[in-house]
């Protein structure tokens, strides 16, 4: 019997692109398994241990050609557009930290451009993740539900901002980007940047530090660097742990005082 649904049918559609069976084939197994696709390929295979399926290389340029858009994207690139609507089927908040953990599993080498090359090896090396968009959403929700636990894994997403966020072949980042991709970041699901006894809310002291004394670009050690000084000032809200004689940026200095001199205004008023 013919596949009686829509849903059904992409099914039988997808067994045959990745097994190479006949639709005859691909619905007697899809209806053993009540259409379940990850079991019905399983069970084919264990069946026909002789059939070579393709690669997960080939299944997932397959998936990434699915993504593009004929007309407006180049062979191997997802433009602007297309990558946007794939990272939303993903459930990935554009204005979040969840985008620059997307963009670096996929090594995007631009927020608006995602390559055949960094698709096909972000996603290969994904433990337990097949080549289906659901697969990969559950995977990417499991790593977001790590960010602010992970402090290796934010470290990682944290520093890939810095260079999936420049304009053109700048090698630093506006300040006005910079506070953005700050905004974003240290915020749930991400990092949160306050104080752990007293709630010091660090981020809104540094960005009313930047927006009142510092008229530079953002530096990549300058950028690095924040993120340090944001995990110890997390833990030391007194901020013992520096001094004149440790190697922070000038700017990380000029911070320390700025605040030190707020706080002491604070007291006597």
């Amino acid at each position: 019997m013919a596949p009686s649904s829509t849903t059904q049918k992409a099914a039988v559609n997808n067994f045959i692109s990745i097994t190479g069976a006949p639709e005859k084939t691909a619905t007697r197994y899809l209806k053993n398994t009540g259409y379940k696709l990850n079991e019905a390929i399983d069970a084919y295979f264990q069946a026909n241990p002789s059939s070579s399926g393709p690669s997960k290389d080939t299944q997932l340029g397959k998936l990434f050609d699915s993504l593009r858009d004929d007309e407006q994207d180049q062979k191997d690139t997802l433009g602007a557009e297309s990558s946007m609507t794939y990272l939303a089927s993903l459930g990935v908040d554009l204005e979040g930290a969840s985008l620059f953990l997307a963009l670096e599993l996929v090594q995007a080498p631009t927020l608006g451009e995602i390559t055949r090359e960094g698709f096909v090896k972000g996603w290969k090396v994904q433990p337990g993740v097949d080549t289906q968009i659901t697969s990969q959403k559950q995977h990417l929700q499991r790593l977001v539900a790590a960010l602010d636990k992970d402090r290796d894994l934010f470290r990682r997403v944290y520093r890939y901002a810095f260079s999936v966020g420049r304009e053109g072949d700048q090698r630093a980042l506006s300040l006005d980007l910079s506070i953005l991709y700050w905004e974003m970041l240290f915020k749930k699901p991400g990092m949160i940047w306050v104080g752990k006894s007293t709630g010091i809310n660090w981020l809104n002291e540094w960005i009313s530090f930047l927006r009142e004394k510092w008229t530079r670009s953002v530096s990549k050690d300058m950028w690095n660097q924040t993120f340090e000084f944001a995990l110890k000032s997390m833990e030391d809200e007194s901020l013992g742990f520096w001094s004149e004689d440790s190697a922070w940026p000038g700017v990380i200095d000029e911070f320390v005082a700025w605040y030190r001199r707020k706080s002491e205004m604070d007291l006597d008023a």
